[in-house]
């Protein structure tokens, strides 16, 4: 199956399909981005994996040092998304995706793999009953049923920021930490500003635009965090319903 898959390069990144937004011209903008913070992230180590295909069939991860989130731990891969989506499901495409990442971090001499997951499955967090097939464990918790799991090789374990536990941050109006990691950002900010700017809504949007930055994000956190009233939210991206849905507008 493995001929079925292409990884990002420097050299095919103007070519390659980024599949999560592949032909919605509004999500232009945002692939722009996103390939431009992936360039950048490549050198580092960072892995795209996807599909031979225009298809959302792909798995992005990075050197735990260097991903964008509030965990730390030493010599750990971190997996930023695994996606399956529509007609592709079925096909064993997750499972090779996954096995290729643990196989890839035990080749680097890693000390193992991790991710954010919930206990009860949330829009934009990996599944934990399909990670706790490969042996995935709960190695540490946030508050809203947020977890850390980690497939330990050595028995060390990585955890969260301290930060990024408390979930809270002294802003009180609408907060939203973003980064630039996903295609469909950008096109979430500009909504989520439009509407708080028609309905007179105080927003405070934070560009998460280093490294520092995301680890020291006072929450859970993998591209998007929201807070209101000075306490966590939600890692789901908002669009204009979703931003009046919350604000009861």
């Amino acid at each position: 199956m493995d001929e079925q898959f292409v990884n990002i390069t420097a050299d095919n990144l103007e070519n390659e399909h980024l599949c999560c937004a592949i032909a919605d011209k509004k999500h232009q903008g945002g692939v722009a981005a996103k390939k431009q913070w992936l360039q950048e992230r490549l050198a580092e180590g960072h892995v795209f994996r996807k599909l031979d295909t225009k298809g959302k069939v792909f798995i992005e991860y990075a050197p735990l040092e260097t991903a964008w989130v509030p965990v730390y731990g030493a010599n750990y891969l971190y997996i930023y998304c695994l996606w399956v989506s529509g007609s592709y499901k079925g096909n064993g495409y997750a499972k090779s995706l996954l096995e290729y990442c643990i196989s890839d971090a035990k080749a680097q001499g890693k000390s193992g793999v991790c991710v954010l997951s919930s206990k009860k499955k949330k829009p934009y967090l990996t599944d934990k009953k399909f990670m706790a097939k490969f042996g995935f464990e709960t190695v540490d918790t946030a508050a809203g049923d947020y977890e850390l799991l980690a497939l330990s090789f050595d028995g060390t374990k990585p955890h969260l920021s301290e930060r990024a536990k408390k979930m809270e941050t002294e802003e009180k109006e609408l907060t939203i930490y973003y980064g630039m990691q996903c295609p469909f950002i950008k096109n979430s900010v500009l909504q989520v500003k439009d509407t708080c700017e028609r309905h007179n809504v105080p927003l405070n949007l934070i560009a998460v635009d280093s490294l520092d930055k995301a680890k020291n994000v006072p929450g859970i956190f993998n591209n998007w965090a929201v807070f209101r009233d000075g306490k966590f939210e939600t890692v789901q991206m908002l669009n204009e319903g979703g931003i009046k849905k919350m604000l009861g507008l």
